[in-house]
């Protein structure tokens, strides 16, 4: 990959770490001290979504932010099979080399998915739950863009050939328009059909019927989100997002009666751009306070 432009570190001012298996290098994010707060992106973003909570949580909290295999900064091998299962058994190695007790976890679109299967699979060490415009349960319907995007062969066209995933994102997906160089961070990565392999990946991994190789897996996570039902769940919603309807938002609550949530009539799916602020503030407050300085790194 390209050498990162010095202006995006700008708004993207982090030190890079790197895990290793199967030959594989991938890129987190480890910032801050104290209680880990686990962020898991979606498609076709990375850990630059997840920038300025990193930056409003790091004096409180370590934040660490994974970049899914074939996204972000992380290797993105041709022949990866970029399953779910996979997905989720790369989270767990993060958490055991960082030898992680306790974490809490923040989730948007795939890192649903991901990290819930992550949480289910380790319920123990789960302190609390962020849940930002996503799911961890079957759909019952796909929006048409996303059709098309699965079509055999046109959809390798449109998205690793003409980004037509990444890049429409970038107004489809905001409410609020983006700068010049928040656009650019969120392409940077994905930048060649080389470089845009998950993308189309996560896109065909959405398991929409008991024949698709991830819907068994995705199943066993809803099965399992009773274990998490004593957590305490923070729920905020972009009200515009055409692919985590209301419905989503919904299915959330009758799940978890208990969980505080905050709907934002004026944001889209990617909600950290167009409602970043008002999110960081009652994350900071649902989020437990500790003392840094007595809470082992």
């Amino acid at each position: 990959m390209k050498p990162f432009p010095k202006n995006l570190r700008n708004i993207y001012p982090f030190e890079n770490h790197f895990l290793e298996f199967d030959g594989l290098h991938v890129h987190y994010l480890d910032e801050g001290r104290g209680e880990a707060v686990l962020m898991f992106h979606g498609n076709p973003t990375w850990s630059f979504y997840y920038r300025n909570l990193i930056l409003g949580l790091r004096d409180r909290f370590r934040c660490i932010a994974l970049d899914h295999i074939g996204c972000g900064l992380s290797d993105k091998p041709q022949s990866y099979t970029y399953r779910l299962s996979d997905h989720i058994e790369n989270a767990v190695r993060l958490v055991e080399h960082l030898n992680l007790q306790r974490f809490h976890i923040v989730v948007h679109d795939w890192g649903g998915p991901i990290g819930l299967g992550l949480a289910t699979r380790m319920p123990e060490k789960v302190g609390s739950l962020v849940i930002l415009n996503t799911a961890a349960f079957p759909a019952t319907e796909m929006p048409l863009p996303l059709k098309i995007c699965r079509l055999p062969l046109l959809g390798a066209i449109l998205v690793r050939g003409g980004n037509l995933f990444a890049r429409p994102a970038l107004k489809m997906a905001v409410c609020k328009p983006l700068s010049k160089e928040v656009r650019a961070g969120y392409l940077f990565p994905y930048d060649s059909w080389k470089n845009r392999i998950a993308t189309l990946r996560f896109v065909e991994d959405i398991p929409m019927n008991p024949r698709h190789p991830s819907f068994s897996v995705l199943k066993d996570i809803e099965k399992n989100l009773e274990k998490l039902s004593g957590k305490p769940m923070l729920i905020c919603w972009g009200m515009q997002d055409f692919v985590f309807t209301e419905k989503f938002l919904e299915e959330w609550i009758r799940r978890f009666p208990k969980a505080i949530s905050h709907r934002f009539s004026a944001a889209g799916h990617y909600l950290l751009e167009d409602a970043g602020d008002e999110v960081l503030k009652l994350v900071n407050e649902f989020l437990p306070s500790g003392d840094p300085e007595k809470v082992p790194v």
